[in-house]
């Protein structure tokens, strides 16, 4: 159970909302942010005087200012929070429940807010069951996504993780490009996120066998 949620309509129905480009939260992961601009310094400062749920959602496309946002992004409750010397908030937001934006509001804030539609992911407040994908056939091709970029992870952290932290943590953390991060948050369900994500790393590494053609070299 996700901070007490049981259903869809136990959550928020207006939320302030985080664009950010190339990041997503995923139920139950945690993401660090340092916040610093005044507009969504703001946004903290409210949600803390509230229910602490912010969604994070990525862009798409449109001026930097007022940028078009994608169709799903991800509530998260502010679950550490410090203010640093220089005015910046240290937050990390764990992840409760995807949503589908159902329209963004008038604002009189400086930070947007969206009418968010819960129940199509309300699948996401009960705790994932079972364990079961081919493990090792996801840490190949880790490996070799790995390898090929020059990162490294705590292998034995990697082997003995359940499957949701480790597929959830892995399609928040690996620097994929936004397209892909956004296919990663609208899997359906942890098993096709298992096989979306195996899917990217395999391509990469396909793509780094393709040989001595320039568009193969880095």
């Amino acid at each position: 159970m996700a901070q007490g949620y049981v259903k869809a309509a136990d959550l928020p129905q207006v939320i302030p909302v985080f664009p950010l480009p190339g990041a997503i939260l995923l139920p139950r992961g945690q993401l660090p942010l340092n916040i610093f601009e005044p507009r969504y310094l703001n946004m903290i400062d409210d949600a803390m005087a509230g229910d602490r749920m912010i969604g994070l959602i990525q862009p798409s496309g449109g001026p930097a200012s007022l940028p078009s946002l994608t169709a799903v992004g991800c509530a998260g409750r502010i679950t550490s929070f410090a203010e640093t010397s220089d005015g910046r908030y240290l937050v990390t937001l764990t992840g409760i429940c995807r949503f589908r934006v159902a329209v963004e509001l008038p604002s009189q804030t400086p930070y947007r807010q969206v009418r968010a539609a819960f129940a199509p992911f309300e699948a996401d407040l009960a705790s994932p069951s079972g364990d079961d994908f081919d493990r090792d056939t996801f840490l190949s091709a880790l490996r070799a996504y790995l390898e090929r970029r020059q990162l490294e992870i705590d292998w034995d952290t990697a082997g003995g993780a359940p499957q949701e932290a480790l597929i959830n943590s892995l399609s928040m953390a690996l620097p994929f490009e936004p397209a892909e991060k956004q296919a990663l948050l609208e899997s359906q369900t942890l098993e096709d996120r298992c096989q979306t994500l195996t899917a990217l790393l395999q391509i990469d590494a396909a793509e780094s066998g393709d040989g001595d053609s320039p568009t193969a070299m880095q």
